[in-house]
């Protein structure tokens, strides 16, 4: 606990020595309380960034201005992937991350972000909020200094981009890919090399060959990165992330300062953003794919099957040995497992898709 302590003194102290005043935690300014996001993204980038933006304006406004986030994007205050240790040394107030990107600090924290064949969105809610999800995630922020928000999802992901094409599981033999989380780690079973890189440096490193393949999220993102001008063979499904969930962090003392009405302003932004952004990938994707499709002559492929058979069939290993990786982790895999059952269940009695399926 010493060392810990130590640490989060010390990168308090040498990031307020680089970054100056402004970083002091929290303002106090004009009868309110101004709080810093730090982000994983480019400022204002479409989804990822744009969501966090509209986050800040749903506080902005349930508080009259009382209560006000300013967004700082990638690299301005720390690197992407420094943000929730500056966050909880109280170098800014507040993330805007994806929990898989903390896997080192605890394996527990990729069940809060995506499993590979896992949750979908709405699931991923419903497990939050009614399966006990949401107490173990507080349970985890608290070992580490933050309160845990849920305030963005994706929907669906894509496979990714490769520069050449993907024909079976011995084609990814040698190949460097960016593919973070629990999906990198089974492709490395099929002798591809995962890399973690920020998404800001995505296009830059598939460009100059650092890496020869790459997932981001989806076609409307990846459309903004511009992904088609260096890569052309684009996969689906997204095995690996069927409804990623993106997070707030915030500072644990910070959190505690709050009222209860700003508590509460906070939790209901986080879960209006949630809704909202999972609507707008749903209803943006489709057009984007078809731009690149038809503007940018990327081809599209479903994955090879030998690799979806194979992948689904080493999921359920490669998540327990994480799992066991520490007692939190065992603990939310245990929970998690559980609900997966429980809504793989229902849906298979209520779910739309599966009848439609059905009718033919």
């Amino acid at each position: 606990m010493t060392s810990n302590l130590t640490r989060r003194r010390f990168f308090r102290t040498a990031t307020l020595g680089t970054a100056g005043a402004a970083l002091a935690a929290p303002a106090l300014a004009q009868g309110g309380t101004e709080l810093k996001m730090l982000t994983c993204w480019p400022k204002n980038f479409p989804g990822l960034g744009t969501s966090a933006e509209r986050f800040a304006q749903r506080v902005a406004a349930a508080s009259d201005g009382k209560l006000r986030i300013k967004v700082y994007g990638a690299g301005e205050i720390v690197a992407p992937f420094e943000v929730l240790d500056a966050v909880a040394a109280g170098a800014g107030d507040l993330t805007h991350d994806t929990s898989y990107y903390w896997f080192g600090k605890d394996p527990a924290f990729v069940f809060f972000a995506v499993v590979p064949f896992g949750l979908t969105a709405d699931e991923h809610f419903t497990w939050l909020k009614f399966g006990g999800g949401q107490e173990l995630w507080d349970e985890l922020g608290a070992a580490h200094g933050v309160k845990p928000l849920a305030n963005l999802n994706t929907g669906a992901q894509m496979g990714g981009w490769f520069k050449s094409p993907i024909n079976s599981a011995a084609d990814l033999q040698g190949l460097r890919v960016r593919y973070p989380g629990l999906g990198g780690q089974m492709l490395s079973r099929l002798g591809a090399t995962p890399v973690n890189i920020p998404g800001g440096e995505l296009f830059t490193a598939l460009q100059s060959g650092t890496i020869d393949g790459l997932e981001w999220i989806a076609p409307w993102n990846d459309l903004a990165f511009g992904f088609y001008r260096t890569a052309q063979h684009y996969y689906y499904p997204g095995f690996h992330e069927m409804g990623h969930t993106l997070s707030s962090y915030v500072n644990a003392d910070v959190w505690s300062g709050l009222s209860s009405s700003e508590q509460a302003i906070m939790q209901s932004a986080a879960d209006a953003e949630y809704v909202t952004s999972l609507a707008e990938y749903n209803a943006r994707n489709l057009d984007a794919l078809t731009t690149l499709v038809d503007d940018h002559d990327v081809q599209l492929h479903e994955w090879p099957i030998d690799i979806l058979v194979e992948m689904k069939r080493m999921a359920p290993e490669v998540l327990a040995e994480s799992a066991a990786k520490s007692p939190m982790a065992t603990k939310v895999h245990e929970n998690w497992l559980a609900f997966r059952e429980t809504q793989r269940r229902w849906g298979d009695i209520g779910d739309y898709a599966n009848a439609r399926l059905k009718q033919g």
